[in-house]
């Protein structure tokens, strides 16, 4: 590896992902040396001066010291003050790895982390988690076959901490170097993951309501996403396109302006308000009240339910796209 650097902050939402990189990091940093070179201070409470009097000791009987601190976002603002003057003049022979978690990491810190070491992503953001996956099966112990890759990307969804394991389970049961078709992959798979709300809103705006039920339940049930948080990120969704209905916006840009999102998400947004027209983007709003209603105790449903009856009718206020299959029965509907 490179020269070590002082410092280095693992950040992501998944801690699977997280423990495996702090594994990783931790065997290249100690080496050989991890039994005398590791000192974990994690606990209850986190204690700063520990944390600043461990990075300040030469190591023991190994070539470098690795002090790892995780949850850093217990440590609060005001207090982040010492591990932010250390850095400023760290030991050369001690790495301080930190491990996101237990809130936001402080603003001060994280800049003391970037100045002087490294910020490494566990868990890739939404955009670049499909080019990660990819990377992670490529270097796999088994070859993937496309099939097979696409495969396990569409079935994990969010849920990218587990792939580690499936791939454990593929060289277990083939062998390494083994080649691997979907249909070997399939056994092994398990329950769905959860997905990411705008894959379910991408659906319905493509009017594939077939798969936009699939997406629901599997925001529901691998994802556990409360019923209201996804009529929350559908009514939000629907109302973004009513601000741009009738508003000056020309183009994405003025589009994101206006919304205060991501060019991208904007365009888009734009786009299919424009596909819908006023007066589908009005029926939109109305079934999403209504169903807000229902969600609430108006009519005597469960929560799955209304919320099936409404992405169906969402996905289905233009014509569905050409290939979309029919909508499932409701008894289909559930994995």
């Amino acid at each position: 590896m490179t020269e070590p650097a002082p410092v280095y902050l693992i950040r992501g939402d998944d801690g699977a992902l997280l423990s495996e990189e702090l594994t990783r990091l931790t065997a290249e940093l100690a080496g050989a040396d991890s039994g005398f070179a590791v000192e974990d201070l994690t606990g209850e409470e986190p204690d700063v001066g520990a944390v600043v009097d461990a990075c300040s000791t030469p190591p023991f009987l190994a070539d470098r010291r690795v002090v790892i601190v995780r949850d850093v976002g217990r440590i609060r603002t005001d207090d982040v003050g010492p591990i932010v003057d250390y850095l400023s003049d760290p030991l050369p022979t001690t790495s301080l790895v930190l491990v996101a978690g237990g809130g936001q990491t402080a603003t001060r810190l994280l800049n003391a982390v970037k100045k002087v070491g490294h910020v490494i992503d566990a868990v890739p953001d939404a955009r670049a988690r499909k080019a990660w996956l990819v990377d992670r099966m490529k270097h796999a112990d088994v070859k993937l076959d496309a099939a097979a890759g696409e495969l396990i990307r569409t079935h994990l969804g969010e849920d990218v901490g587990r792939l580690s394991s499936l791939l454990d389970v593929l060289v277990a049961a083939y062998g390494a170097g083994a080649t691997v078709g979907a249909e070997q992959v399939r056994p092994f798979l398990g329950e769905a993951g959860g997905v990411a709300p705008w894959d379910l809103t991408d659906a319905i705006d493509d009017g594939d309501t077939r798969a936009a039920l699939l997406l629901l339940h599997r925001m529901m049930e691998a994802g556990n996403r409360h019923p209201l948080q996804i009529m929350a990120g559908l009514h939000g969704h629907f109302a973004s396109m009513l601000r741009l209905d009738g508003a000056s916006a020309t183009g994405e840009a003025d589009a994101a302006k206006l919304l205060g999102v991501h060019p991208f998400r904007a365009g888009k947004l734009l786009a299919q308000g424009r596909r819908l027209g006023s007066a589908n983007i009005g029926k939109a709003i109305e079934l999403l009240a209504a169903a807000d209603m229902d969600l609430r105790g108006l009519r005597a449903w469960p929560p799955e339910l209304v919320l099936e009856v409404l992405v169906a009718r969402l996905s289905r206020l233009l014509p569905r796209r050409a290939g979309a299959g029919a909508t499932p029965a409701r008894s289909r509907s559930r994995r």
